[in-house]
């Protein structure tokens, strides 16, 4: 479980892009909203910074939402293979499994709740610079196919996994937040709207 205040949360899930060459098929598909060729990769980081899911099959003009949307992760957190939550941004939907900010906070309790989940979700952003700074290529660029591209960005996940098991250090130094000891699990309404899921940890929690 993540810590920093907020509970039952098994993960911080967002999508960085990895940029490529453009490629001969499908072209257009792989244009990024900032106007380069990429692919869209779905990673959900732990509190050790680990990588414990990586979806890497998607252009770089598919909305993170759509890539959650399609992915087995989805299908395992409907069908209560995990028991806990994970938290995004604004880009992904409220899910009864999946906890984003409040757009406009309205009160003082949304915006703790805001600015707990703000500093779990953290994580997976500095999971990705880790990441790109163990692996320079995925932040340059990698001038070969989407499929090979997705392959070798697989390839440095689960490398930078091994490296984090084993302590490997980076060339640089990185600033890591104090997790501190407020791990918590609350129990949750049965409820199947991410909304109302929100609302009582909201109301209840902070």
């Amino acid at each position: 479980m993540l810590s920093l205040g907020f509970p039952n949360v098994l993960g911080a899930i967002d999508c960085t892009h990895v940029k490529i060459q453009a490629p001969t098929d499908n072209e257009g598909d792989y244009v990024n909203r900032k106007g380069y060729h990429s692919i869209n990769v779905q990673m959900v980081c732990d509190a050790d910074y680990q990588f414990t899911n990586c979806v890497a099959e998607w252009p770089g003009c598919v909305h993170d939402a759509r890539v959650f949307r399609n992915s087995r992760l989805r299908d395992a957190m409907e069908n209560g293979q995990y028991n806990g939550l994970l938290v995004g941004d604004s880009a992904y939907p409220c899910r009864p499994f999946l906890m984003t900010p409040f757009n406009q906070p309205a009160s003082e309790k949304e915006r703790r709740f805001n600015n707990s989940l703000c500093r779990a979700r953290v994580l997976i952003e500095q999971s990705f610079g880790i990441l790109k700074r163990r692996f320079p290529c995925l932040q340059v660029g990698l001038r070969m196919s989407p499929e090979r591209a997705a392959l070798v960005t697989l390839a440095c996940v689960v490398l930078h996994n091994i490296a984090m098991l084993l302590n490997e250090p980076l060339d640089d130094s990185t600033d890591e937040p104090d997790l501190g000891n407020d791990a918590s699990n609350v129990l949750l309404p049965d409820r199947n709207d991410g909304t109302g899921i929100r609302r009582h940890l909201c109301e209840n929690y902070f």
